[in-house]
């Protein structure tokens, strides 16, 4: 049993514009990086698309249908949602892959098919909050995997924690009422979204923000 790597060249046609910092090359490197010997063991597997029953579970049909809609159709489409996020040809399913990939890593480690999984995928996903799509990220990918592994697997508690220098507010905002499912955001402050005070606790006392 070994450590199942999810990733798929979708996620590389994900395009923001030229000099935009959430760019293709951030993957092309983790990929180089993982085609070293040292990494021949993974158990390497292209991520499945997710589903509207999955986004359902952080996101608003309207959200959902926000998204949808606004997703250019042409191969040579872009489609701004505010300054810092935008949309290409390949951004939707890019997004709906990442979602798919984190419910598909939560089955396989609960099945024991794997002991862990790493999903080598963008766009990200923290900054999504239920209704609206913003600092890159369109759906809340992590706190779906969450909610997904309390939800279908019966699980009793469950940890997300997410290091970055931006607070993780989508991911808080969408498991802010959650009962049992514990969020852990070390950030810098202040830097956008300016959220993230340790005074941000959740309903049930089950956020921790460092």
């Amino acid at each position: 049993m070994t450590t199942l790597l999810l990733t798929h060249p979708i996620c590389l046609t994900h395009d923001m514009g030229t000099g935009h910092p959430e760019q293709p090359a951030r993957l092309h490197g983790i990929l180089k990086a993982l085609d070293d010997p040292r990494f021949d063991k993974l158990q390497r597997e292209e991520p499945p698309v997710g589903t509207d029953e999955m986004l359902r579970l952080a996101h608003p049909e309207s959200h959902i249908k926000v998204i949808r809609d606004t997703a250019p159709r042409d191969e040579h489409g872009f489609a701004r949602i505010d300054e810092d996020t935008a949309m290409s040809h390949g951004t939707l399913e890019s997004a709906l892959r990442g979602v798919g990939g984190g419910v598909y890593a939560v089955d396989q480690v609960m099945a024991g098919k794997a002991r862990n999984a790493f999903l080598a995928v963008r766009p990200p996903g923290h900054h999504a909050e239920p209704n609206r799509a913003m600092g890159f990220c369109f759906f809340s990918t992590a706190a779906i995997a969450a909610l997904y592994a309390k939800q279908q697997h019966g699980l009793d508690r469950v940890a997300l924690v997410d290091f970055d220098v931006h607070h993780g507010n989508g991911s808080q905002a969408v498991l802010w009422n959650a009962k049992d499912i514990f969020f852990a955001s070390s950030h810098q402050m202040p830097l956008y979204p300016g959220t993230g005070s340790p005074n941000e606790t959740g309903a049930n006392g089950n956020v921790v923000n460092a």
